[in-house]
């Protein structure tokens, strides 16, 4: 008998609001942080005449060493024609370099410039104090916790994905 059957709870629906309780909340959440800290570091890189797009290269690049456009893709996020013209750009301010891979004349593997590591290091420099606007809101050790969460959630324990 359908009378007798539980009714359905009325679904918490996603708002993007503080104190949504949606099963969206916390991936709306993380995508409003996300632009937040997107905007501040884009202020920063502009008056170096690089997009977030270029940095996030670069920070691959400083951490790997030379790496092939498809790894770079991959480690960015980007699709093949995205890293493209994000590698073309780097190259055409001196930032990047292509250069063959041994043993295989097709694949090209991009590396980080010493002008690149200059400006990589000059967008630290720069990014710093606005940086510091990004956590003013939070109270003493408020900063690490949310380094720490946000580590763990990002990168969760084998086999906990």
């Amino acid at each position: 008998m359908i009378a007798d059957a539980p009714q359905p709870t009325a679904a918490s629906r996603a708002t993007d609001r503080p104190g949504d309780s949606s099963p969206f909340a916390l991936g709306l959440l993380l995508r409003r942080a996300h632009w937040r800290a997107a905007a501040v570091m884009t202020e920063a890189l502009r008056p170096l005449g690089i997009e977030l797009r270029h940095f996030a290269v670069l920070i691959v690049l400083v951490d790997r060493g030379p790496t092939v456009q498809r790894d770079l893709a991959a480690e960015t996020g980007s699709d093949k024609a995205g890293i493209m013209r994000v590698v073309d750009d780097l190259e055409r301010m001196g930032l990047a370099v292509r250069k063959t891979v041994p043993g295989d004349r097709r694949v090209r593997a991009v590396e980080i410039t010493p002008q690149g590591v200059e400006l990589f290091d000059a967008a630290h420099v720069a990014a710093e104090p606005l940086a510091e606007r990004l956590i003013a809101e939070l109270g003493p050790g408020e900063p690490e916790q949310l380094t720490g969460l946000l580590t763990r959630f990002a990168h969760p324990a084998e086999g906990e994905a």
